[in-house]
Order: structure tokens, then sequence, then C-alpha cells
């Protein structure tokens, strides 16, 4: 049923318009009578809840950040059965974003590409939902991923972090620092050791107590994967997030001159998974057992899931596949799982 309605209906319309579209949808779930009435169809299966993080996940797949970046949707797509939600990315200062069209669909590829700029209402404006989400009992676990505010210069990015973190992480289940985007200018040259090192310690001074992650792009050499998750274990953070999306443009089916006038910005979907896979064996063979590594790129079903987990992953994210496959993806995931 809603592979014809994304045929006939969705494909047709912007691809932002019809994400928009989509959250009214999700936010409708998450209010209270509506929620009660999905629960019980897309609660998942018991034999599915991870501990990690010093946290209780109902199940290890959850969304990805990037789908809810304002925090508007997180009890909607907690009734749809996702174990958690990472909302954002989230900058210190709100931002438009790069101007639209800005979301472009690659179909035959099951893909996206996005340069959306870290659109959102900024920290303060989040930290005030977060605020009401938290006293929910009936909430999904919350990440919260942080980035660099687009006006704010490369070499004064820890400033603009620590601002972001210092309201967000008492708020958050567990925080992820983005430095992986390729849609903010010098964003991904903070991934250097270097530059990384201080940014992530004076982030994680400012997170106190709340679990901090990295996430990372599946750009990077395997020396610069390595580097990485030795200096995650060092400085003590609490897990990595791998990948982010991707610059290649390599082995699509989509018609060329489809994916030229797209344009720049990342790519996510089907295409990611082969490299996703790879950085997440990498990552796991760097880190000690306990280190939460959560897998994030290509996944499309329970199979993808149970991959990742073999392969390492303590957690799953998708985001794109909930796109094609539609309200239901995650009930789907955590049924198969269980199978």
């Amino acid at each position: 049923m809603y592979r014809a309605l994304f045929s006939l209906v969705l494909s047709r319309l912007d691809p932002e318009d019809a994400h928009h579209l989509a959250m009214r949808v999700i936010r409708v779930a998450g209010t209270r009578p509506i929620a009660r009435l999905l629960r019980p169809f897309t609660r998942p299966d018991p034999s599915l809840a991870v501990s990690a993080l010093g946290l209780d996940f109902p199940s290890p797949f959850g969304v990805a950040a990037g789908f809810d970046k304002d925090a508007h949707g997180a009890l909607g797509l907690g009734a749809l059965g996702f174990g958690h939600v990472e909302v954002g990315t989230i900058t210190a200062v709100p931002q438009d974003g790069n101007p639209r069209p800005r979301l472009f669909r690659l179909i035959p590829d099951r893909a996206v590409v996005n340069r959306m700029g870290f659109n959102n209402a900024g920290a303060e404006a989040a930290a005030h939902r977060l605020a009401r989400l938290r006293a929910r009992r009936d909430r999904p676990v919350l990440g919260v991923n942080i980035g660099k505010s687009r006006i704010v210069d490369v070499a004064d990015a820890t400033e603009d972090y620590v601002r972001s973190a210092t309201l967000l992480a008492p708020l958050a289940d567990y925080l992820a620092v983005n430095v992986s985007s390729p849609n903010t200018p010098g964003l991904r040259t903070l991934q250097a050791v270097e530059s990384l090192a201080p940014l992530l310690r004076s982030v994680k001074d400012a997170a106190g107590a709340t679990p901090l992650l990295v996430k990372i792009a599946p750009d990077l050499d395997d020396a610069e994967v390595d580097a990485i998750a030795a200096l995650a274990v060092e400085l003590g953070l609490d897990g990595i997030i791998a990948t982010n999306t991707t610059l290649s443009r390599d082995g699509l089916a989509s018609d060329p001159d489809v994916v030229a006038a797209a344009g720049a910005g990342g790519l996510s979907g089907a295409p990611l998974a082969g490299r996703a896979l790879e950085v997440l064996r990498r990552v796991r063979a760097a880190v000690p057992a306990d280190f939460c590594v959560i897998s994030v790129g290509g996944v499309e079903d329970a199979d993808d899931v149970r991959q990742r987990l073999a392969a390492g992953a303590t957690l799953v994210q998708g985001y794109t596949a909930f796109l094609y496959r539609g309200p239901l993806w995650a009930r789907q995931i955590n049924r198969g799982l269980v199978d």
C-alpha cells in the first residue's frame, strides 16, 4: 500500500515538501490517544532490548540524525517502534540552511542527495522542546546531535560546540558531535586528529556525565578511521557513530544526468552500505568490547541490521529507507529481527 502511495503521490512531490508532510503525520502518531493505539502493534519484542551507554534501548534500531532536526517528531517516531531517536543536527545559532532545492531522490538507487546545511531553530529552542520531552514517560531514548554554526569560523568551532553542549547535554540521553557533514564549509577538516582532540576534550568537559559520541564520515581513509577510533578511546568518549553521508557517486544506477542535476551534497541510502560496513568493522577492531559503536548507512531491512550487529555494532540507525519503506519500517525491522 505504501509503495503505491509513494509511486503515485509522494514521488511526485518535492522531496522536502514530502518530508514535512510525513513529519506532520508522525507528530500526530505521537499524540497520546494515537500512540496508545499504535504501541501494541509497533512495540519491539522484549527480546530485542539492548543495554548501552548506561541506557536501556527497547530495540537496537533507531532513527539517525537529520530526520527530526528540531525534536518535533520524537514521540511519534518512538510510537512507530524505533528504539531511539537522534535529533538534530542542532547548532548553537539558528540557521535556515542552504537554499532550496536541497534534497533530491535517486529512486533507482534507493538513495537521497542532500545539502540541507544544518537547517534548525538553534540550541535554545531545542532545549525548550527537549525539556518537555524529558518529562514524558512514553518518550524514546533521545540522542542529540550537535554541529558547527555556519556563521562561526572553523577556528572558533570549539566554543560554538561547547555552547550547544552546555545547553543540550543535560537534556540528552547521549550527545553526538557531528564533524562529518559535507554541507557545512570546512566542517570535515575538524576530523583531523590535531583539530578533533581539543574540540572533543572541551565538549566532553561541557557534557559532564552525559555519554558522548563522535560521528565520522565514510570518506575517511582507513588510517584516519583508525586514528579517530584511537583518539576516542584515549579521551574516554563513550562511542563512535559510523557513518555520515558520502561525497562519492560511484556505482550508481540512476541516470547520470539526474545525478548531475542533484549536484553537490551528501549521498545516503543503499549505495553507502558497503563502505559503512567496512568502517564499522574497522572501528570495532580498534576499540574495546564495551565501547558503543552505532552503525549508520545503507540500512534497509532486518537482514541489514542483523549483519551490522554481527559485525560488532552496538546499535544501528537508519533514515533514507524510511522514505522508500514508509511508516511501518521500524515495525518490519523489529519483527524481522525476532523472526
